[in-house]
């Protein structure tokens, strides 16, 4: 049985930031300038997503990330750790993204909150 909103926020304050491993929940795309747009399904329904999405534009919103949270997104693996990533980005960014572990610490909650990350302990935990 899936943990529920609760139990994956109990588990994400209790467990220490850095040691988590983050992985994506959702497709993107890359554009030249190698900035990345996540795609988020409109519809999960399958029956709004049969009878709907024909009739829309798109069936995708689009969420567009600056350079820092391209870079971030395109580090998220489900391999690598917090504290990993942000040594990546150090080395990229320098001085532009300090403190990077209280920067990132908030783009991940913010992205989990949304649904478009989550954490390889989270989805091991409700197994």
């Amino acid at each position: 049985m899936p943990l529920s909103f609760k139990e994956r926020k109990k588990i994400l304050k209790e467990a220490n930031y850095l040691e988590l491993t983050p992985y994506r929940v959702y497709k993107e795309e890359i554009d030249e300038q190698g900035i990345v747009t996540v795609l988020v399904p409109k519809f999960t329904n399958r029956f709004l997503a049969k009878y709907l999405l024909p009739r829309l534009k798109s069936t995708h919103f689009k969420i567009k990330l600056d350079e820092i949270g391209s870079e971030t997104w395109k580090q998220i693996d489900g391999k690598k750790n917090v504290e990993q990533i942000a040594e990546v980005l150090s080395g990229i960014f320098g001085d532009k993204i300090q403190p990077v572990h209280d920067r990132l610490t908030r783009f991940f909650t913010r992205m989990y909150m949304e649904g478009y990350i989550s954490f390889n302990e989270i989805k091991k935990e409700g197994e």
